[in-house]
């Protein structure tokens, strides 16, 4: 399948995709504005021998996608070496948990200083992420982080600031970026299928926990910040960062807690609008989660987000579609699979990232201020 560079969205994908034989491609996201950090990717100073595993450890069990590590353990790309976890709460609860069982538990200094080590996983709570990141940038280690990228746009800028010097991969948990839905997507996208863009709505909900809403509520942005930083990252992609955000954060529940759980935010473009919306107290939110994308050529329509399914509209026959709706069947997907195979193949220097210093810290300005917190 020949490669193109579509003008507008600045994406290199393949054209005519077959979405039964969708394979994971690189792409570069369309990245525009001002920012320090330029639109650079990263680009490791010196590729890893193949002929060894990548040697990683993780940061942190708070976050509630710590035990993605066990996608690492399965890898034949990596060697896991170790975890750290200063809380010992935290530690006693995740030791026997099949991810972390039989690990090597250990200081962050005595993981940062383990022979040949070249990435650690950041899984720590969003406050401590970033004083956490720092340490890593500056001991020379590549980074995987996990969402959202803390609490202070400045500090995390300053963290890209030092990867992009150092020439290290941050490469951000965010869990759709891989998802076959979303590559397809993409790839229409490129092939201009749907015309021009003027309308996105994409909602992410669940329910939470009393517990799990304790936790939440330490932090203002609430919902948005916890779970619409996902779709969040998928629209900036697509369309780029908004001009103007008109964020609506909600306290809907009759639960006494400070949780901001029912929140929407606008965006507004030259030519499109786009609608974000995150909620903890939606029934089953997990099979209404999805990502709309209307053009004046289509429509495309990925529901749920989770377990991929795609309903696409055409004005006229595309390649192998048919004009008016029709279902799109997807490969099965597993989340992060395809995001440790891509940074491995970036420790290897055999690709750029797929997403660009710039491209991070556009999504984390954009998060925060749908969140409705000063940036």
């Amino acid at each position: 399948m020949p490669y193109i560079d579509h003008p507008i969205f600045g994406l290199k994908l393949f054209s005519n995709v077959e979405a039964s034989t969708l394979k994971r491609r690189s792409f570069f996201p369309l990245a525009t504005g001002g920012a320090s950090c330029a639109a650079a990717y990263a680009t490791p100073r010196a590729p890893t021998q193949s002929s060894r595993k990548i040697r990683v450890g993780q940061i942190g069990v708070a976050h509630g996608h710590a035990t993605k590590l066990s996608v690492y353990r399965d890898s034949k790309d990596y060697e896991v070496v170790g975890v750290v976890e200063v809380n010992p709460q935290l530690r006693q609860k995740s030791e026997n948990h099949p991810a972390f069982r039989g690990l090597a538990w250990m200081s962050l200094e005595q993981l940062l200083n383990q022979n040949e080590l070249d990435a650690v996983l950041i899984e720590t709570s969003p406050r401590e992420c970033l004083s956490v990141a720092e340490q890593c940038m500056q001991a020379g280690k590549h980074i995987h982080l996990d969402k959202p990228a803390g609490e202070s746009l400045s500090h995390f800028e300053r963290v890209l600031q030092i990867a992009e010097s150092k020439s290290l991969l941050v490469q951000m948990g965010y869990m759709y970026r891989y998802n076959p839905a979303v590559m397809l997507l993409r790839a229409i996208l490129a092939d201009g299928w749907l015309g021009d863009i003027f309308e996105i709505h994409a909602v992410m909900s669940k329910v939470l926990s009393p517990a799990d809403r304790q936790s939440q509520a330490k932090f203002k942005g609430g919902m948005m910040f916890e779970l619409g930083c996902h779709l969040i990252d998928l629209v900036v992609s697509l369309v780029g960062e908004p001009q103007k955000i008109a964020a609506y954060p909600q306290h809907a529940s009759a639960k006494k807690d400070d949780l901001v759980d029912n929140m929407l935010a606008v965006f507004e473009y030259p030519k499109a609008l786009a609608t974000v919306k995150s909620s903890a107290q939606e029934v089953e939110g997990f099979s209404r989660r999805h990502l709309v994308v209307c053009g004046s050529e289509g429509t495309f329509h990925i529901q749920p987000l989770d377990n991929p399914s795609v309903r696409l509209a055409l004005s006229k026959a595309r390649g192998e579609y048919k004009a008016g709706y029709q279902e799109v069947s997807l490969p099965a997907y597993t989340r992060y699979i395809e995001d440790a195979a891509d940074m491995a193949q970036i420790i290897r220097g055999e690709k750029t990232s797929d997403f660009s210093y710039q491209h991070d810290l556009q999504v984390q300005r954009t998060v925060l201020r749908a969140s409705g917190l000063a940036i």
